[in-house]
């Protein structure tokens, strides 16, 4: 039987895989006596690939288990399902969720009048007529300014582990910078819609030190800061594991990361 240690009215942070750890780590920085759950779903990667229908439930079977697990909040730490389902998610559960969702107007305003914002992340959010109707609310009149760009291969590459060899990521970055720039000479911003994406920020501004990144995490860092609930600081970490992404390979991409997680497998039912 699975150890489940008590925390103190922890947070829940989730995905997919190994994208959301990154907004962990930022919490647990902008937070450090607040108790934390991070939960990798790799039993049901990738989100973004799934139907619209599929991927509420899959979120939501996420969340009914994290609450079961004491979650005093969660934090939906995925671009695709925030975008499309969270509504349709939040009345289900009587605590606090957060979404991640693209900065589109705060992008916007960063960029030159005549400048074009890209919006990268899983396909199943960027051709959503969810994603359309935000980008209409947020950037208004500006809205043909927004383009919508279907990022899997470079999703992929963070959750097979690729994005660890930087000479092996080079090129798969390098085609989709040129082909982006080719199709939208005027860009000048894009948005890393995809918890997975901001693992690859070093070397996307590596290669093109002129594209400003905006990173949707830093609005639920702020946001989350008036449910903070002090704690002792410790982090439980969850996985799912599938035939095709079993444990073993989310530990060895932890360890080469140089990250202590001593994840507990668990089933979501």
């Amino acid at each position: 039987m699975t150890y489940i240690p008590a925390l103190a009215h922890p947070v829940a942070v989730f995905d997919a895989g190994l994208g959301s750890f990154d907004l962990v780590r930022r919490l647990r920085a902008a937070y450090p006596t607040q108790d934390i759950i991070y939960l990798a779903d790799r039993a049901s990667f990738p989100y973004g690939a799934k139907s619209v229908p599929d991927l509420l439930h899959s979120v939501a079977r996420a969340c009914q288990s994290l609450v079961v697990h004491g979650a005093s909040a969660i934090v939906l730490a995925s671009n695709a399902p925030s975008v499309t389902v969270l509504d349709e998610l939040r009345p289900r559960f009587g605590i606090p969720i957060f979404g991640i969702t693209p900065p589109i107007r705060a992008g916007l305003d960063l960029l030159g009048e005549d400048s074009f914002l890209a919006i990268a992340g899983a396909r199943v959010m960027v051709e959503s007529t969810a994603l359309r109707a935000l980008i209409s609310a947020e950037a208004g009149p500006d809205a043909a300014r927004v383009v919508s760009v279907a990022a899997e291969e470079l999703i992929g590459l963070v959750e097979s582990g690729a994005f660890l060899d930087k000479a092996r990521i080079r090129h798969p970055l390098e085609d989709f910078l040129h082909a982006l720039r080719t199709q939208y000479p005027n860009l000048a911003g894009m948005t890393l819609s995809s918890t997975h994406l901001p693992w690859l920020a070093p070397a996307l501004q590596e290669l093109a030190p002129d594209l400003r990144l905006f990173d949707p995490a830093d609005d639920v860092v702020a946001d989350f800061a008036p449910f903070v609930i002090p704690g002792s600081g410790r982090l439980l970490t969850l996985v799912t594991e599938s035939p095709a992404h079993p444990l073993s390979e989310f530990n060895a991409m932890t360890k080469q990361l140089g990250l202590n997680l001593n994840p507990q497998l668990i089933e979501i039912p």
